[in-house]
């Protein structure tokens, strides 16, 4: 495909302070890393979903360029080569890129992979079939800018799938730390940006509403909207929520959106 120049524009200051995050805690990624290049099955989001009950990929077809907007250790564009599609994969962290550099050699499997901001990606206009991010672009990006870069990559029928955090759990997480409880504590109308001092990063969320109308705003009809709930013993891949909160309440949920 082909690479457009890359425009010289001042970066947001959030942009810098996930990068130092994640070159700082790309070493911790290598074992669940590789644990998810191995993996027989896509197990998808914060609780492990089998790609067979979630079906992110149903609509996918071999032959297909796909971008990863926020690859992480690359274990989406592997799944992903392994289908038959094309994908390459940008990551902000260079730690991460050299993770995934590293299991590409491990796991004999190549695809192109690039350090770039998903907010401004060196690709051309309508580069790829299928767009993607799980708990990358579509959280540590900001959607007003993420979202349009998206529809800029894809062709005109293209696929965006992106995985998040429910605007249910943020609301209910305490805004000084800790896991999220059977009350609210922040507030859902004008959900966008959090600041997270403890570890100096910036997150970005939005309630249904806002998710609808930035998607439409830039060419997009959601198909799908899927909200995860765990089974009964599945165990978090992190603190902040129980699997106990989350059999009551969407803490995740998969955006399926198709560029007219």
């Amino acid at each position: 495909m082909a690479v457009r120049p890359k425009e010289i524009e001042a970066e947001p200051d959030y942009v810098a302070r996930n990068r130092a995050a994640w070159e700082r805690w790309a070493p911790h990624y290598r074992t669940a890393g590789r644990r998810a290049w191995a993996e027989e099955e896509p197990r998808w989001g914060m609780w492990g979903t089998l790609e067979s009950d979630l079906g992110l990929l149903s609509s996918c077809e071999a032959g297909m360029n796909a971008v990863e907007l926020g690859c992480g250790t690359g274990f989406v564009c592997a799944w992903l080569a392994r289908a038959g599609l094309r994908p390459v994969g940008v990551d902000v962290a260079q730690g991460q890129l050299d993770n995934a550099l590293a299991f590409q050699r491990e796991f004999d499997l190549s695809f192109r992979l690039d350090r770039a901001n998903a907010e401004a990606v060196p690709y051309e206009d309508e580069s790829f079939d299928l767009a993607i991010s799980e708990y990358g672009a579509s959280v540590w990006c900001d959607p007003y800018r993420w979202i349009p870069e998206a529809a800029r990559l894809l062709r005109p029928g293209g696929l965006l799938v992106f995985i998040v955090s429910s605007p249910f759990l943020m609301a209910s997480t305490p805004a000084l730390g800790g896991a999220a409880g059977e009350r609210l504590e922040r507030p859902y109308f004008g959900m966008h940006r959090f600041d997270f001092a403890a570890d100096d990063v910036v997150e970005f969320h939005l309630g249904h509403g806002d998710w609808f109308r930035v998607l439409a705003d830039n060419g997009f009809g959601v198909e799908d909207l899927k909200e995860v709930r765990p089974g009964p013993h599945t165990p978090p891949r992190y603190n902040f929520v129980s699997n106990a909160w989350a059999r009551k309440w969407p803490s995740e949920e998969v955006w399926t959106a198709r560029r007219h």
